[in-house]
């Protein structure tokens, strides 16, 4: 490894970055699962998946010259989440900051700077991404010692567990690789240092791994509460549990998380305090309301009615009939999906003889279906896992 390069990767370092890993860039590894993967439809509807798998599987389509890929990991760790109330919101750690991808990118400009400064580059000779772009990130951070793939599809790090922000730097320079970790397998093997272990697999409260690293969309939690915007599958709500936004049971239960330490946060900016906030507040939110306390986090991507939506599905699970006001309230809720989840919840709490008024006024087919359909259990067992 050269001396430029090793200055590369401490001045990379200082700017907070984690882990600085360097590779080499071929067809992209992973490239046959990527492809497996989307033909077995479990990409639900995120069908830009589709449209940049070529791109994804060759790094030069993105970046034409592309040698050599820097791979950055910021720890996002704050120690273990002490359990909160029944019912209260769980929310994905990663969320409880503002939104990675302005923090990252900031810090990937930067990052910029250096590659100029210290290789002479031009800025046309390297690309960079956080997690948004045509790049199989966890494959190469994989190939180049950042971590292993997980039976949970996840980057797992033997230092930080499971508990990583990736981004990616594509870029024309000609890069001496970092080895990857040794294990038993091929170094982007799913569960290469996993052993026999299938805690993750195990404990998803709602299945969504057909096999070990891959990941079914369609019955993810995360992909449920985030990246679909229409209507959750009724099967899958009450597994959901108190979760508003995310999951992150697969990761929780890691073995690997026990080596894993509160991150510098040199690049991040926490917004811890977003996990106090009460169920009944969330289902009482406006727009302005919304605004004010969500501005500059990652939840302005489900913005107002895909957080009240899943709101209204925690509520139903909570079994808190203290919250059947505002739940029976958004059931004519301008939003029809927010609707549709109102009255499921209205008649999991018992309230559903209080949605008259609402259902007389009702013409959305979406909210309609929820009306006549079977009326929801009002006490359940849940999954062990499903408040996680």
């Amino acid at each position: 490894m050269g001396a430029r390069q090793e200055e590369l990767r401490g001045r990379l370092a200082g700017l907070g970055f984690d882990e600085v890993r360097f590779a080499r860039l071929s067809p992209a590894p992973g490239g046959d699962g990527l492809r497996s993967w989307l033909d077995s439809g479990y990409q639900a509807d995120m069908a830009w998946m589709e449209r940049t798998a070529a791109k994804r599987m060759d790094p030069g389509l993105v970046l034409e010259g592309a040698r050599s890929a820097i791979l950055l990991g910021v720890d996002y760790y704050q120690g273990s989440a002490a359990p909160g109330a029944p019912g209260a919101p769980a929310w994905a750690r990663y969320s409880l900051y503002q939104d990675y991808h302005d923090s990252l990118k900031a810090a990937l400009e930067r990052a910029g700077g250096l590659i100029e400064e210290v290789y002479g580059a031009a800025p046309s000779d390297y690309r960079y991404y956080v997690d948004t772009g045509p790049v199989l990130e966890r494959a190469w951070a994989a190939i180049s010692g950042v971590g292993f793939i997980g039976k949970n599809s996840m980057l797992i790090s033997r230092t930080h567990g499971n508990w990583l922000f990736l981004a990616s730097i594509l870029t024309r320079l000609d890069l001496d690789a970092d080895p990857p970790l040794r294990g038993r397998g091929d170094p982007g093997s799913v569960g290469l240092l996993c052993g026999k272990c299938t805690r993750c697999m195990d404990a998803c409260p709602t299945q969504a791994f057909p096999r070990p690293g891959v990941v079914d969309a369609r019955r993810c939690i995360s992909y449920q509460t985030i990246e679909n915007k229409g209507v959750i599958p009724a099967g899958l709500r009450e597994a959901i549990g108190s979760r508003v936004y995310g999951c992150d049971t697969c990761l929780d239960v890691c073995p690997w998380n026990r080596f894993a330490r509160e991150g510098r946060r040199m690049i991040l900016s926490s917004r811890g305090d977003i996990a106090a906030i009460p169920l009944r507040e969330l289902l009482e939110l406006t727009p302005s309301r919304f605004a004010q306390v969500f501005r500059g986090t990652a939840m302005k991507r489900v913005k107002l009615a895909g957080l009240l939506r899943n709101a209204c599905v925690a509520a139903g699970n909570s079994g808190d009939a203290s919250l059947a006001d505002p739940v029976v309230r958004l059931a004519s809720h301008e939003s029809p999906i927010v609707r549709a989840h109102a009255v499921w919840a209205a008649r999991r709490l018992g309230a559903g003889g209080r949605l008259a008024e609402a259902r007389s006024a009702e013409s959305d087919p979406i909210v309609l279906d929820e009306y006549e359909a079977k009326p929801p259990l009002g006490s359940v067992t849940p999954h062990p896992h499903a408040s996680r």
